[in-house]
C-alpha cells in the first residue's frame, strides 16, 4: 500500500508524496578537522550501498562547522541533528544541509524555535521533529499507553511549527519495543498526513536489531505507514543501510540493487561459500540494478537449485564453476575463483 502523506523534499529525495520509502543511517563517530576527506569517502560508500540520506550528531559550534564543510563535498542529503542550542541550528542552516532534526521542546524559549523555523523557511530545509520513548516530556511519562504518549508528544511538537506557519515537517516516533513502535505510528498515520520516519530506537546488536526492527518495519510499510526508514543497530552503518534497502525491497515487491542468494553451507560443502560471500557481498550489493547473484556450495545446491540467477558461483571437487540461469559458463580452479567471478560479475 502506498503512503499518502504530503511531500517533503529533503535534497535530491522526497519524502512521503507516494515516492518509495528511502532509507537513511546515521553517522557513528564526532567529526574532525582533517579527516573529513576520509569521511565523505565513507559517505560515498554508503551511498553507493543504496543510502538516501544521511544523518551526523551535531553538539556543538565545531561540529556544525565540520558538517557544513562535508556537505559542500558530498552529494548525499546530510541532516543535522540538534538538541537544545538552537544557534547550531542557525548555523548548520548557513550551509548546504538537507535538513534540520530537533525536539522543538527543548530548544527552549518559543522564540528560540520561531528563529530556526523562520531561517529554514527561508532555505527551503525541512524540519524532522523526532519523539524517543525514553525521552518524554516529564507529564507524559507515566502515562500507562506509552503508545499514545509518544503521539500526544509529537502532536505538541507539529502544534508548536504549525503555529508558525511551518509546514515542510517529518516526524518520528520510536521507542525500543516493537508493538510500541507500531502502534504509535499507526495511530499518528491515521490522524495527520505528515511524512513518518519510521524505525526501532536502540534495536541491539546485528542480529536482534535486524530482526526487532523487520518485525516493526515490514508491516508498517505494507500498510502504508512510512515514508523513509532507519534500521538502528549497533553495528556498522552499512549493515543499516543494507537491511533498510533488503525491507524496502520486500515491502514495494520492487528491487533497485542486487539481491544476493547464499547457501548456508553444511557437511556436503565443496566451495567456501561464507568466505566467498564475504568478500564479494559490498561489491555487489553497490550494483544499482535488480540482479540475482548466487553463491552455492555444493552441487546439490549449485546450478540446478539457483537456476533463477542472473549470476553464480558454486564448487564441486577440485573445480569452481560459474554459471548463469542455471547452465555453466566457465569452469576453473578455486585459486582463480575470484579472478573469473569478477569478470563475469563486470558483464551483468
Amino acid at each position: 500500500m502506498v503512503s499518502k502523506t504530503r511531500p517533503v523534499k529533503v535534497g535530491r529525495v522526497i519524502i512521503g508524496g507516494g515516492h518509495r520509502p528511502s532509507v537513511q543511517t546515521m553517522w557513528k563517530a564526532p567529526l574532525r578537522s582533517g579527516g573529513l576527506e576520509s569521511v565523505a569517502d565513507g559517505v560515498r560508500g554508503l551511498e553507493a550501498l543504496g543510502c538516501d540520506i544521511l544523518r551526523f550528531s551535531t553538539p556543538d559550534m565545531e561540529q556544525a562547522e565540520l558538517l557544513g564543510a562535508l556537505a559542500s563535498r558530498v552529494d548525499l542529503p546530510l541532516v543535522a541533528d540538534i538538541h537544545f542550542d538552537w544557534r547550531i541550528a542557525l548555523r548548520c542552516l548557513d550551509f548546504p544541509i538537507a535538513k534540520i532534526r530537533v525536539n522543538p521542546g527543548n530548544l527552549g524559549e518559543p522564540w528560540k524555535l520561531r528563529e530556526v523555523a523562520a531561517k529554514a523557511a527561508d532555505k527551503g530545509v525541512p524540519i524532522r521533529i523526532g519523539v524517543n520513548a525514553g525521552s518524554l516530556p516529564a507529564d507524559l511519562r507515566d502515562e500507562p499507553d506509552r503508545g499514545t504518549a509518544i503521539v500526544a508528544a509529537a502532536e505538541r511538537e507539529v502544534a508548536a511549527l504549525d503555529e508558525l506557519g511551518f509546514r515542510d515537517v517529518i516526524v518520528s516516533m520510536k521507542a525500543s519495543g516493537v508493538e510500541e513502535t507500531v502502534r504509535a505510528n499507526r495511530l499518528f498515520s491515521s490522524k495527520h498526513d505528515i511524512p513518518l520516519h519510521i524505525g526501532v530506537t536502540e534495536a541491539g546488536p546485528l542480529v536482534q536489531g535486524c530482526v526487532r526492527s523487520a518485525a516493526a518495519i515490514y508491516p508498517l510499510l505494507l500498510d502504508g505507514v512510512g515514508d523513509t526508514i532507519r534500521v538502528s543497530l549497533s553495528a556498522d552503518p552499512s549493515n543499516e543501510v543494507l537491511a533498510g534497502v533488503e525491507l524496502v525491497a520486500l515491502a514495494t515487491g520492487s528491487r533497485r540493487s542486487a539481491d544476493i542468494v547464499s547457501c548456508p553451507r553444511c557437511g556436503r560443502a565443496g566451495f567456501d561459500t561464507h568466505a566467498f560471500t564475504e568478500r564479494w557481498c559490498e561489491r555487489i550489493y553497490a550494483i544499482r540494478k535488480p540482479v540475482t547473484v548466487a553463491v552455492m556450495g555444493c552441487v546439490v545446491n549449485g546450478p540446478g537449485e539457483a537456476r533463477h540467477a542472473d549470476i553464480g558461483i558454486t564448487g564441486a571437487g577440485d573445480k569452481v564453476m560459474v554459471f548463469r540461469k542455471g547452465e555453466i559458463t566457465r569452469t576453473c580452479a578455486p585459486e582463480d575463483a575470484d579472478t573469473v567471478f569478477g569478470e563475469e560479475l563486470a558483464r551483468l
